[in-house]
């Protein structure tokens, strides 16, 4: 899937949550993320937030990726 699209939709979800107060909106962009999208999906966000630093996403759609990232590392390192 084009990196452009999967910036796109994570920036809608986070457009959802963003009359949350910001922690919430991050936790419910993170658990829609992790919930609903497809690990491929995932992996081609993650990897676009390691090589890129996550151009293009919002703030609250970036540290939803972002602790996304960190819960797979330590999935990973377990």
């Amino acid at each position: 899937m084009r990196i452009q699209h999967l910036v796109h939709m994570a920036n809608q979800v986070a457009a959802f949550f963003a009359s949350y107060p910001e922690a919430e909106a991050i936790e419910g962009t993170a658990n829609h993320l992790k919930s609903f999208w497809d690990p491929r999906m995932r992996r081609e966000i993650e990897a676009h937030l390691a090589e890129k630093a996550g151009a293009g996403l919002s703030h609250v759609a970036l540290e939803a990726v972002k602790r996304i990232a960190q819960k797979d590392a330590a999935k990973k390192s377990a």
